[in-house]
């Protein structure tokens, strides 16, 4: 992973795993901002500035990484989903590093391995822990 002056390497960390791009980190922290809020994709796809179709893709990465749940039965509202982080410090710490590291983090995401690469390599993984 690449390293980054004064960013914690929590933050790298987890974004390194669980993000693919500044829109979903954008998606994310609104979530987090307001736990108890369910958004819909026309809603979050106004206030992120991205297509409804780039919106959906955003909502079920975060979804599918257990960031996010389905509010409704039609799964058309999510919610944050804070199972993952129970104290909240890491969403905390991933936060405060947005805020104070903004061009650094920006950079860091959008030189990251694409995601359709690292699930491939994440398949050779799990074949050698058998």
């Amino acid at each position: 992973m690449m390293d980054r002056p004064d960013v914690p390497q929590q933050a790298l960390a987890f974004i390194a795993e669980n993000i693919d791009s500044v829109p979903q980190l954008e998606a994310l922290l609104l979530f987090w901002e307001s736990p108890t809020r369910s958004w819909s994709c026309d809603e979050l796809a106004a206030r992120l500035y991205v297509r409804p179709d780039a919106c959906q893709g955003i909502l079920h990465a975060l979804r599918r990484r257990g960031l996010l749940a389905v509010e409704d039965r039609d799964g058309e509202r999510y919610r944050y989903d804070s199972a993952w982080d129970p104290d909240g410090e890491r969403m905390a710490q991933v936060a405060s590093a947005y805020r104070e590291h903004l061009v650094a983090l920006t950079t860091f995401i959008h030189t990251k391995t694409p995601p359709a690469l690292r699930e491939f390599a994440r398949a050779f993984d799990l074949k050698k822990e058998r």
